[in-house]
């Protein structure tokens, strides 16, 4: 059961729909960050809003996605998460590390122009 991938200009915005399993997961971190190279994606979103469950494994996992598509380039924003995701992750004491999280894929889209805006247009 993979994740969708869709690319809108120099943004992938990967939708997670239902709860993944490991493999899933580690599939999806393999996908984005080829992805992000072969698009050479400037920002990332992927969507949780779906999910009302985020466990350890699943917690580190996207920290992982955000620090290695943050190597290739790309920013991360991670968008949608639960009230009781974020209460339970709090409680837990789990992290995205240095993901930024917003509301909504709205407001994700909007925090990446706003950070594109800064940057040279060659990424450099």
């Amino acid at each position: 059961m993979g994740v969708p991938i869709l690319k809108q200009g120099d943004v992938l915005i990967a939708s997670i729909q239902d709860a993944l399993a490991d493999a899933d997961l580690l599939e999806l971190q393999t996908e984005l960050a080829q992805q992000a190279g072969r698009h050479r994606a400037r920002g990332a979103i992927i969507d949780v809003t779906a999910l009302d469950v985020l466990d350890s494994f699943s917690c580190r996992t996207l920290r992982e996605i955000v620090e290695i598509l943050r190597l290739r380039g790309t920013e991360t924003v991670i968008v949608g998460v639960q009230p009781v995701v974020a209460h339970a992750m709090v409680r837990l004491g789990l992290t995205l590390g240095s993901g930024t999280s917003v509301l909504d894929l709205e407001e994700g889209l909007a925090h990446l122009r706003r950070g594109a805006r800064g940057r040279p247009a060659n990424g450099g």
